[in-house]
Formats: C-alpha cells, structure tokens, sequence
C-alpha cells in the first residue's frame, strides 16, 4: 500500500482482502487505532447504525428529511 495525499489529509486504500474480511461497502465507518510504534489496527464502526436503531426503536416521529449527523451529535 501506499500513502497518497487527499485533501490535507493523507490516504490508504484498504486491500480487497480486507475489506472482504471485515465485510466493508463503500460509506461504511470505520475505526483506526494506533497498535504499536508504527502499527495501526482497523475495525468497522457501528456506532452510527447502533444509534439510528436505538433511535428509530423509540417510535418518535422524525421531521422530514431529519438525518443523523455529527455535529449535532456532538453539540453540548
């Protein structure tokens, strides 16, 4: 793999081996950990479908075209 610009951020394509492994799709989250010195370890993250779920188990009526979203959920 290589390490490639985006934005000012820098990118890593994730092998199709492990995308497979972990069942990831284009838009899923995922999470990254740094493991060691210079080792990291990737996981998919569910917390957004986890917390829609929770969400939509309530029965709330939701205003339309309501979306879950970060920042509002990082809002204090």
């Amino acid at each position: 793999m290589q390490v490639a610009k985006w934005g000012n951020s820098l990118a890593v394509r994730i092998p199709s081996a492990v995308a497979d492994a972990l069942g990831l799709r284009e838009g899923d989250d995922i999470a990254i950990r740094i493991a060691g010195d210079r080792s990291f370890e990737i996981e998919r993250n569910d917390t957004r479908s986890t917390a829609l779920a929770k969400i939509r188990s309530l029965k709330i009526k939701l205003p339309e075209g309501w979306k879950f979203g970060r920042d509002e959920a990082n809002q204090r």
